[in-house]
Formats: C-alpha cells, structure tokens, sequence
C-alpha cells in the first residue's frame, strides 16, 4: 500500500551526489519527502560524499576522508529521500527515464544490470572532470584528482615515493624526487602547498634520510600567471607564498607532452618529473555529450536557461559544473566553483517547490563572494566581495583562515543542520589533537 502511495507522488529524481546535488536532495527530502508531497531520489556511482575542495588534502594525507565521508543511504534514511548505487549512461526523454549502467563487482562480475529509473522531474548535477585538451600522454602518465578514489590512489603512490627515495637517500643513491603540477589555479595551487608541508612532516615519522629540499615541488601555468582567473593582486600573494616554501613557478607556456618520467614544455624543453599531476581546466563528463538529445556546449556542458531549466526540456533541469548558465549583463555563464553550486542548489530547491504548486521557475543569479587561496597550514590569502560596494577586499592570514574554513562548514549545515555541525566540529578537534598531523597509510 505504501509502494502504490509512493508510486503516484511526484518523482524528482537528482543525478549525482556532490556539493550542490546533495545539498538539495537534503532540502528536498526534508520539506517533501518527509510530508510526502514528493518521492526523491538521489543516484549516484559512489556510495559515500566528500567535499571535492578537499580531494587535495585526502591526496596530501593532511585530511583523513574517512572522518569527513558522508554514507549516501545513511544520509538518506535521516532526510527522507532515497538512495540508488549506480552511474547514468542515457536518457529517454520520451518516456522520462534515466538509464543507468551494470553495476559490476571488483572482479568484473555484474551485480545489477542496466536498469531505468521514472522520473517526473529530472536535476542533472554531475559535477566535472580534468579537461587535458588533448595534450599526447597525459591520459597515460599523469595523475587526476576528479574523485575520492583517485585522490586515495594519489596518497598512496606518493608515501611509496617519499619510502623509495628515503630509502635510496639511505644507501647514498641519487634521491631527488621532481613532482610537477601542470596547472595553477585554485586545486593546484593548493596541491603544491600540502605537497610541501607532507615533505616536511614525513621526516619526523620515520624517513628521515629524504630532506624536504629533496623533494622538487613544481606548478606550470600557460598563462602569464598562476591562478589566471582571480585578480592580479591575489595571483602575486599566491607567487610570492608558493616560492616562499621553495615551490617552482613556471608561467607563460603550456605542456606540450607528457612522458613516463617528465613532460615537454611548448618550446621543446624536458623537465624531469616522477610524479606528474594534471590539473590544468575542467569540462562535463563525456557522456552528457548531446545526451536524449539535449544541448551541450564544447565542454560538454548542458546549456541551460536562467532559472537552470534545460532549453529543450522544461522537465529536465542542471546545476554546478556540468552546465552552462546565462547571467544577466554578462556574455560569460556561471564560474564552475564551489559556491555557484551551493547558490543554484538553492534555487533550484525553491523551483522544485514552486513547479509542485503550478508556480512559475526563479531564475537564478549569481553572487560571487570572493576567493580564497589555503596554503596547508602556512596561511590562507584571499579577496571578498563587499555586498553594498560591490568592491573586494584583500585579506590575509587567520582572518583570511577563518572565512576558509567557513566554506565548509556552511556546507556541512546545510547537510546536517547547526546542532550536529558543532558536535562534528568538537569531533574533529578531537580527531586531530589524537591523530598524526598527516594519514600514513
């Protein structure tokens, strides 16, 4: 009986699981699912959540993942919605439904095949992948920080390097360790910062043969300077702070190649490097290539209309990186960032709502707060936006650290309300105070 019910309400089905995708399931499952005005569903290939702005501290061993992992079907069960393991390969818009893919064990053996999930409503929020434009090798020979599993399997390959290099150092070979970056903005930046940190947290746990000035930490950026789309102010205090902790800058060309043990600079120039890491633009996944027929963009990207409706389905919406939304007195869409997520997410919760009550979409308008830059634990740099002034201001420091941080827990509220938060914060103080200051296995 209460499948039948189930059944017949309103099925809003959201398409992935990142910061924006998850956000609103949580707000959705809250006001409908609980008083079952509407069925929710969330699918998505993993089964647990991290905040993708940490991936590069669970790659450096600063941050342990398993303590900052949210369960999807746990999540579920508390916010009244429902959870389905699997990952979107097509969709049929004449008969809404959204094709998922087998799922298949780790040795290959499938245990769930192709199914379909109806839908009445569908949110696409696929969030995006590292865009290496082409560039021969980099698919084969660099390292990506796209997800949690990559960012795992990036901690892993670099303690083993940091153990043979230490080990190497001990019989008096040759130790050097060259780690490039190939893009500087925000994610490699702040890459290059915890690199640095673990290269010189490593010796007090036992490798104290390889000295942090062993350890070559590089960033390459085509363009004239690192972090090319925040302002000029921020992007010379990032320079200054990354060469301050002995990080190599190279700006003005891009890589060309990319090899086993060293990448090819556009002018014929090879720079030695063991481990190589890309993280130099993004784009949507391939599959929402033209998916059901649905328009993209070069970059893969759904094109959507203001109020994130999609322009040839007014049934299918999008959110975060995977689309490409118009803004008003601008030729330029929504930023792929964290907080534009976290803003569309909002506004798409008010037009679900609104779409139940035969109201009309909200368009969606974008308010950029700023950016901020964390280099480990060194210091954060910064700029926010003023709201009466319009005018952004430079900060710096603990007070650029505490609006950091900030970013993340405004997260984990709207995830988990304001009372568990601070039982998480306390938790966390906790964590650290006992654990090591980087994960080692």
């Amino acid at each position: 009986m209460e499948n039948q019910q189930q059944d017949k309400l309103h099925h809003i089905v959201v398409v992935g699981g990142g910061a924006g995708g998850l956000e609103l399931v949580t707000r959705l499952g809250n006001k409908l699912g609980k008083r079952k005005k509407a069925r929710i569903t969330l699918l998505d290939s993993g089964l647990t959540h991290v905040w993708k702005p940490l991936l590069h501290e669970v790659a450096s061993g600063s941050l342990d993942a398993s303590a900052n992992e949210i369960n999807y079907r746990a999540h579920a069960r508390k916010h009244r919605y429902e959870f389905q393991l699997g990952r979107m390969c097509g969709l049929d818009r004449e008969q809404r439904e959204v094709v998922v893919e087998a799922f298949h064990d780790h040795e290959g053996a499938e245990v769930v095949p192709e199914r379909r999930i109806a839908y009445d409503t569908l949110v696409i929020s696929v969030g995006s992948t590292a865009n290496d434009f082409g560039t021969p090798g980099a698919q084969d020979h660099c390292l990506f920080l796209d997800s949690l599993g990559q960012a795992h399997r990036f901690h892993q390959l670099m303690l083993n390097a940091f153990l043979r290099k230490n080990h190497e150092a001990q019989e008096g070979r040759d130790h050097e360790l060259p780690i490039s970056i190939i893009g500087a903005g925000a994610t490699g930046v702040e890459l290059a910062a915890e690199l640095r940190l673990a290269s010189r947290e490593l010796p007090v746990y036992g490798m104290n043969h390889l000295r942090p000035e062993d350890v070559t930490i590089r960033v390459i950026e085509a363009a004239d300077r690192i972090l090319p789309a925040l302002p000029t102010r921020l992007s010379a205090a990032a320079t200054r702070e990354l060469e301050r902790h002995n990080v190599e800058v190279q700006t003005g060309q891009p890589v060309a190649e990319v090899r086993k043990h060293s990448f090819v600079m556009k002018d014929g120039t090879e720079v030695p490097s063991e481990m190589t890491i890309w993280a130099a633009g993004i784009k949507a996944p391939a599959f929402l290539y033209e998916l059901g027929g649905l328009e993209t963009n070069r970059g893969n990207q759904l094109v959507v209309n203001q109020n994130l409706q999609t322009t040839r389905d007014e049934n299918v919406f999008g959110l975060g990186d995977c689309v490409a939304c118009p803004q008003p007195d601008s030729d330029r869409p929504v930023p792929p960032r964290a907080q534009a997520a976290h803003q569309q997410a909002d506004t798409l919760y008010e037009t679900l709502v609104n779409r139940l009550q035969g109201k009309p979409p909200v368009d969606f308008v974008y308010n950029d707060h700023g950016s901020l830059i964390n280099f480990s634990r060194y210091t954060t740099v910064g700029n926010l936006m003023g709201n009466l002034t319009g005018r952004s201001m430079y900060i710096e420091g603990k007070v650029a650290r505490l609006f950091y941080i900030s970013l993340y827990r405004m997260h984990q509220v709207a995830l988990h309300g304001f009372l568990r938060v601070g039982v998480i914060w306390l938790m966390d103080r906790v964590s650290r105070a006992m654990q090591p200051r980087l994960k080692l296995h």
